[in-house]
């Protein structure tokens, strides 16, 4: 885990809920489990800052960072799709997004990632499909400065075959097996009760967890192989972030609480 996605994590997944700012002070807290040193720690935020996702603001404990509006809408619809809060009906139409052209590399490649990132699969190097449009597409595309002729359309043929053509169901399937069977271990060893390691070991599996947005759109179930092996892996990072919520609730308010009263000290 980067320093960089540390934040995202915390932000996305803690700080978003309690207003979506923190002091610089508070992120060094939040982050030392994590294994990350002050220096890093600012670095990762300058960088974040420069990028357009966070914006310093002056707050009562000091010096801090809010989200931009960009970040609130990537993070809400990471969060829809992590937590699953998101309806998973579907009218039967893919939204379709045809490119006019490809910047060259690495632009492409950047292009790539965030379309895989906001839920579209590739049938194409021009053409990717999704089965519900992102709200994030148009700023994505404007960012990118690339143009497109985007529709929603009905498939004359197999929606599950299309689906397994956009996206390698297979592998994904196999690596959700994976990530039971690799942190089953690693989590049923931490105390519950223990606030920074409760803390470190659910945010190592959100990073794990949140990795799976770059692969898996959310297809709805008609469009998913029988047994589907994401839905026991969603069950279980559930129920682990849920056995490991009050201690890491408990650390992340000591972290905002203790920084407040030390900066007005």
């Amino acid at each position: 885990m980067r320093a960089r996605s540390a934040l995202f994590d915390v932000y996305g997944g803690h700080l978003r809920q309690r207003g979506g700012t923190a002091t610089i002070a508070a992120l060094v807290r939040l982050l030392e489990p994590l294994g990350f040193a002050p220096p890093a720690v600012r670095t990762a935020v300058s960088r974040t800052v420069r990028q357009g996702w966070l914006r310093p603001v002056r707050l009562p404990a000091g010096p801090g960072y809010a989200m931009t509006a960009r970040a609130e809408k990537r993070l809400d619809e990471a969060s829809a799709r992590v937590f699953r809060t998101r309806p998973s009906t579907w009218d039967g139409r893919w939204h379709v997004v045809v490119l006019e052209d490809l910047p060259a590399r690495p632009r492409r490649d950047q292009l790539t990632s965030s379309l895989k990132l906001i839920g579209y699969g590739e049938l194409g190097p021009v053409t990717w499909i999704s089965p519900r449009p992102s709200p994030e597409l148009t700023d994505l595309l404007a960012v990118e400065g690339v143009a497109a002729r985007i529709f929603h359309g009905e498939h004359d043929g197999d929606d599950a075959e299309l689906a397994g053509r956009a996206w390698d169901l297979e592998a994904l399937g196999a690596d959700y097996q994976s990530f039971v069977e690799d942190w089953s271990g690693r989590v049923s060893t931490v105390d519950p009760t223990h606030q920074s390691a409760a803390f470190a070991v659910s945010q190592e599996l959100l990073h794990a967890w949140r990795k799976f947005l770059f692969r898996d759109p959310s297809l709805p179930p008609e469009l998913l192989p029988a047994d589907w092996p994401g839905h026991t892996a969603a069950r279980f990072f559930d129920q682990q972030t849920e056995r490991l919520a009050v201690a890491t609730n408990e650390f992340i308010e000591s972290c905002l609480g203790t920084t407040r009263t030390s900066s007005s000290a």
